[in-house]
Protein backbone atom coordinates (compact mmCIF):
# COMPACT_ATOMS: atom_id res chain seq x y z
CA UNK A 1 0.00 0.00 0.00
CA UNK A 2 2.88 2.60 0.55
CA UNK A 3 3.30 5.31 2.93
CA UNK A 4 0.08 5.71 5.32
CA UNK A 5 0.20 8.39 7.41
CA UNK A 6 -2.03 9.24 10.66
CA UNK A 7 -1.98 12.90 12.40
CA UNK A 8 -4.50 15.02 14.50
CA UNK A 9 -5.04 18.30 15.19
CA UNK A 10 -5.09 18.55 18.74
CA UNK A 11 -5.23 17.07 22.23
CA UNK A 12 -4.96 13.20 22.48
CA UNK A 13 -7.55 11.48 20.20
CA UNK A 14 -5.50 8.25 20.47
CA UNK A 15 -2.88 8.99 16.90
CA UNK A 16 -0.67 6.46 18.47
CA UNK A 17 -3.11 3.69 20.02
CA UNK A 18 -4.37 3.47 16.70
CA UNK A 19 -1.92 3.59 14.12
CA UNK A 20 0.01 0.72 17.15
CA UNK A 21 -3.84 -1.41 16.47
CA UNK A 22 -3.43 -1.41 12.73
CA UNK A 23 0.30 -2.36 13.00
CA UNK A 24 -0.70 -5.41 14.89
CA UNK A 25 -3.84 -6.51 12.90
CA UNK A 26 -3.05 -5.37 8.85
CA UNK A 27 -1.59 -8.38 6.67
CA UNK A 28 0.76 -6.57 4.77
CA UNK A 29 4.72 -6.60 5.93
CA UNK A 30 4.73 -3.43 7.39
CA UNK A 31 7.18 -0.62 9.78
CA UNK A 32 5.69 1.20 12.28
CA UNK A 33 7.58 4.29 12.25
CA UNK A 34 7.36 7.10 15.09
CA UNK A 35 7.28 10.46 13.66
CA UNK A 36 5.79 12.54 16.42
CA UNK A 37 8.06 15.43 17.09
CA UNK A 38 6.57 15.32 20.60
CA UNK A 39 8.51 11.94 20.95
CA UNK A 40 7.66 8.02 20.84
CA UNK A 41 5.66 6.00 23.62
CA UNK A 42 5.38 2.54 22.30
CA UNK A 43 8.94 1.70 23.24
CA UNK A 44 8.34 2.64 26.94
CA UNK A 45 4.44 2.10 26.80
CA UNK A 46 3.27 -0.61 24.84
CA UNK A 47 6.83 -2.40 25.03
CA UNK A 48 6.93 -1.84 28.86
CA UNK A 49 10.71 -0.07 28.16
CA UNK A 50 11.85 -4.04 27.82
CA UNK A 51 14.37 -2.88 25.32
CA UNK A 52 18.27 -2.03 26.72
CA UNK A 53 19.82 0.62 25.06
CA UNK A 54 18.65 3.42 22.84
CA UNK A 55 17.01 2.24 19.37
CA UNK A 56 14.65 4.01 16.84
CA UNK A 57 14.62 7.74 14.39
CA UNK A 58 16.62 9.51 16.82
CA UNK A 59 19.42 7.19 16.66
CA UNK A 60 19.16 7.49 13.20
CA UNK A 61 19.09 10.90 12.76
CA UNK A 62 22.43 11.59 14.57
CA UNK A 63 24.10 8.87 12.49
CA UNK A 64 22.91 10.38 9.17
CA UNK A 65 24.30 13.77 10.18
CA UNK A 66 27.59 12.04 11.61
CA UNK A 67 28.36 9.74 8.72
CA UNK A 68 25.73 9.39 5.99
CA UNK A 69 24.84 6.19 7.82
CA UNK A 70 20.85 5.81 7.48
CA UNK A 71 20.28 3.10 4.66
CA UNK A 72 23.25 0.72 6.65
CA UNK A 73 21.93 1.62 10.13
CA UNK A 74 18.37 1.51 9.34
CA UNK A 75 17.23 -2.54 9.57
CA UNK A 76 19.19 -2.65 13.33
CA UNK A 77 17.34 0.29 14.68
CA UNK A 78 13.24 -1.14 14.75
CA UNK A 79 12.08 -3.64 16.62
CA UNK A 80 10.26 -6.64 15.74
CA UNK A 81 6.64 -6.36 17.11
CA UNK A 82 6.28 -10.41 16.16
CA UNK A 83 9.15 -11.79 16.67
CA UNK A 84 11.11 -13.60 14.93
CA UNK A 85 9.05 -13.14 11.80
CA UNK A 86 9.85 -9.62 10.81
CA UNK A 87 6.54 -8.60 9.48
CA UNK A 88 5.42 -5.93 11.60
CA UNK A 89 8.54 -3.74 12.65
CA UNK A 90 8.84 -0.63 14.74
CA UNK A 91 10.94 2.47 14.46
CA UNK A 92 10.76 3.76 17.87
CA UNK A 93 10.39 7.67 18.23
CA UNK A 94 12.68 10.23 19.70
CA UNK A 95 12.85 10.05 23.70
CA UNK A 96 15.05 12.28 24.33
CA UNK A 97 13.92 15.73 23.55
CA UNK A 98 17.46 16.68 22.32
CA UNK A 99 17.15 14.14 19.58
CA UNK A 100 14.44 16.14 18.29
CA UNK A 101 16.66 18.97 16.97
CA UNK A 102 18.24 16.29 15.01
CA UNK A 103 15.56 14.37 13.55
CA UNK A 104 13.56 17.87 12.19
CA UNK A 105 16.14 18.60 9.07
CA UNK A 106 16.06 15.35 8.15
CA UNK A 107 12.27 15.08 7.62
CA UNK A 108 12.99 15.05 3.96
CA UNK A 109 15.12 12.48 4.02
CA UNK A 110 13.08 9.88 6.03
CA UNK A 111 10.21 10.65 3.80
CA UNK A 112 12.55 9.14 0.53
CA UNK A 113 13.47 6.41 2.48
CA UNK A 114 10.63 5.50 3.44
CA UNK A 115 9.08 5.02 0.10
CA UNK A 116 11.76 3.22 -1.15
CA UNK A 117 10.31 0.50 1.49
CA UNK A 118 7.66 -0.35 -0.97
CA UNK A 119 10.04 -1.34 -3.78
CA UNK A 120 12.18 -3.24 -1.39
CA UNK A 121 13.31 -7.37 -1.10
CA UNK A 122 11.00 -7.83 0.10
CA UNK A 123 8.55 -4.93 -0.03
CA UNK A 124 7.58 -2.90 3.03
CA UNK A 125 4.42 -1.07 3.85
CA UNK A 126 5.07 2.43 6.00
CA UNK A 127 2.56 3.56 8.83
CA UNK A 128 3.54 6.59 9.96
CA UNK A 129 2.30 8.16 13.45
CA UNK A 130 3.00 11.82 12.90
CA UNK A 131 1.46 12.71 16.13
CA UNK A 132 -0.16 16.31 16.64
CA UNK A 133 0.60 18.73 13.77
CA UNK A 134 0.56 21.93 16.37
CA UNK A 135 4.02 21.21 17.46
CA UNK A 136 7.47 22.11 16.47
CA UNK A 137 8.90 20.90 13.70
CA UNK A 138 6.05 18.17 11.99
CA UNK A 139 6.93 16.16 9.51
CA UNK A 140 5.04 17.95 6.38
CA UNK A 141 7.66 16.09 3.90
CA UNK A 142 6.36 12.83 4.85
CA UNK A 143 2.57 13.33 5.04
CA UNK A 144 2.88 15.60 1.64
CA UNK A 145 4.08 12.01 -0.12
CA UNK A 146 1.83 9.96 2.21
CA UNK A 147 -0.30 7.53 -0.34
CA UNK A 148 -3.32 8.14 2.22
CA UNK A 149 -3.46 10.94 5.35
CA UNK A 150 -5.69 9.84 8.26
CA UNK A 151 -6.70 12.83 10.31
CA UNK A 152 -7.64 10.94 13.19
CA UNK A 153 -10.28 13.33 15.37
CA UNK A 154 -13.30 13.02 18.18
CA UNK A 155 -16.16 12.87 17.13
CA UNK A 156 -17.79 15.05 19.41
CA UNK A 157 -17.51 19.11 18.98
CA UNK A 158 -14.74 20.57 21.01
CA UNK A 159 -12.96 18.15 19.14
CA UNK A 160 -14.54 19.31 15.45
CA UNK A 161 -14.21 22.47 15.63
CA UNK A 162 -10.21 22.16 16.08
CA UNK A 163 -10.11 19.73 13.33
CA UNK A 164 -11.47 21.74 11.30
CA UNK A 165 -9.17 24.49 11.15
CA UNK A 166 -6.25 21.37 10.89
CA UNK A 167 -8.60 20.62 7.76
CA UNK A 168 -8.08 23.92 6.28
CA UNK A 169 -4.33 24.04 6.83
CA UNK A 170 -3.69 20.35 5.50
CA UNK A 171 -5.64 21.39 2.42
CA UNK A 172 -3.61 24.62 1.87
CA UNK A 173 -0.35 23.33 2.04
CA UNK A 174 -1.21 20.11 0.01
CA UNK A 175 -2.16 22.25 -2.64
CA UNK A 176 0.73 24.46 -2.99
CA UNK A 177 2.67 21.14 -2.99
CA UNK A 178 0.60 19.54 -5.69
CA UNK A 179 -0.60 16.57 -3.50
CA UNK A 180 -2.79 14.48 -5.68
CA UNK A 181 -6.41 15.18 -4.33
CA UNK A 182 -8.56 12.78 -2.32
CA UNK A 183 -4.86 11.87 -0.10
CA UNK A 184 -6.87 13.44 2.82
CA UNK A 185 -9.32 11.08 4.98
CA UNK A 186 -11.02 11.60 8.29
CA UNK A 187 -11.19 8.51 10.82
CA UNK A 188 -12.84 9.47 13.77
CA UNK A 189 -12.89 8.42 17.03
CA UNK A 190 -15.43 7.24 19.60
CA UNK A 191 -18.88 8.12 20.12
CA UNK A 192 -20.48 11.45 19.13
CA UNK A 193 -21.64 13.04 15.67
CA UNK A 194 -22.28 10.61 13.24
CA UNK A 195 -20.19 9.67 10.47
CA UNK A 196 -22.04 11.22 7.55
CA UNK A 197 -22.49 14.91 9.51
CA UNK A 198 -18.67 14.11 10.34
CA UNK A 199 -17.99 14.65 6.60
CA UNK A 200 -20.55 16.97 5.95
CA UNK A 201 -19.14 19.79 8.56
CA UNK A 202 -15.29 19.38 7.63
CA UNK A 203 -15.86 18.35 4.23
CA UNK A 204 -14.02 15.53 3.82
CA UNK A 205 -14.88 11.73 3.67
CA UNK A 206 -14.88 9.54 6.61
CA UNK A 207 -12.84 6.40 5.76
CA UNK A 208 -13.88 4.15 8.98
CA UNK A 209 -14.58 4.71 12.39
CA UNK A 210 -12.89 3.37 15.51
CA UNK A 211 -14.64 2.09 18.30
CA UNK A 212 -14.29 3.91 22.22
CA UNK A 213 -12.22 0.67 23.89
CA UNK A 214 -10.37 1.84 26.94
CA UNK A 215 -9.40 -1.52 27.67
CA UNK A 216 -7.71 -2.17 24.91
CA UNK A 217 -6.52 0.95 24.41
CA UNK A 218 -4.57 0.97 27.90
CA UNK A 219 -3.21 -1.99 27.16
CA UNK A 220 -1.54 -0.68 23.87
CA UNK A 221 -0.63 2.58 25.50
CA UNK A 222 0.56 0.31 29.09
CA UNK A 223 1.49 -2.93 27.46
CA UNK A 224 0.05 -6.25 28.43
CA UNK A 225 -1.82 -8.82 26.01
CA UNK A 226 -3.58 -7.50 23.10
CA UNK A 227 -6.61 -9.29 22.17
CA UNK A 228 -7.71 -9.65 18.49
CA UNK A 229 -11.00 -9.70 19.17
CA UNK A 230 -11.58 -6.82 20.99
CA UNK A 231 -14.01 -4.02 19.40
CA UNK A 232 -10.85 -1.56 19.12
CA UNK A 233 -8.53 -4.48 17.37
CA UNK A 234 -11.31 -5.92 14.91
CA UNK A 235 -11.97 -2.08 13.36
CA UNK A 236 -8.93 -1.36 13.45
CA UNK A 237 -7.89 -4.47 11.44
CA UNK A 238 -11.08 -3.56 8.94
CA UNK A 239 -9.88 -0.43 8.27
CA UNK A 240 -7.33 -2.21 6.16
CA UNK A 241 -10.05 -3.39 3.57
CA UNK A 242 -10.86 0.23 2.75
CA UNK A 243 -7.41 1.95 2.41
CA UNK A 244 -6.60 -0.77 -0.19
CA UNK A 245 -9.66 -0.14 -1.75
CA UNK A 246 -8.40 3.83 -1.98
CA UNK A 247 -5.46 3.18 -3.03
CA UNK A 248 -6.68 0.49 -5.66
CA UNK A 249 -8.74 3.00 -7.47
CA UNK A 250 -6.40 5.78 -7.84
CA UNK A 251 -4.14 3.73 -9.06
CA UNK A 252 -6.28 2.24 -11.40
CA UNK A 253 -7.49 5.79 -12.17
CA UNK A 254 -3.55 6.95 -12.93
CA UNK A 255 -3.09 4.01 -15.16
CA UNK A 256 -5.92 4.13 -17.19
CA UNK A 257 -4.69 7.53 -19.46
CA UNK A 258 -1.45 6.29 -20.00
CA UNK A 259 -3.00 2.95 -20.78
CA UNK A 260 -4.57 4.84 -23.44
CA UNK A 261 -1.91 6.75 -24.63
CA UNK A 262 -3.09 10.21 -22.72
CA UNK A 263 -0.91 12.34 -20.54
CA UNK A 264 -2.46 12.30 -17.43
CA UNK A 265 -2.48 15.16 -14.43
CA UNK A 266 -1.50 14.40 -11.18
Amino acid sequence: MAVIALVSAKGSPGVTTAALACALTWHRRLVLAECDPSGGSVLAGYLGGALDGPRGIGELAVGELRDGSLESAFWSQLVDLDAPRRERLLLPGVVDPAQAGSVTPLWQRFTDYFLGLERGEPPYDVLVDCGRLQVTGPPWPILRAAAVVLLVTRAKLPDLSATRAMVRTIQRDFTEHRVPPGTLRLLPVGDGHASGEISKALGLPVIARLPDDPRTAEVLTLGGTVRAGRPLMRAAGALEVPIRALLDRRRARLAWPAAQGVPHAL
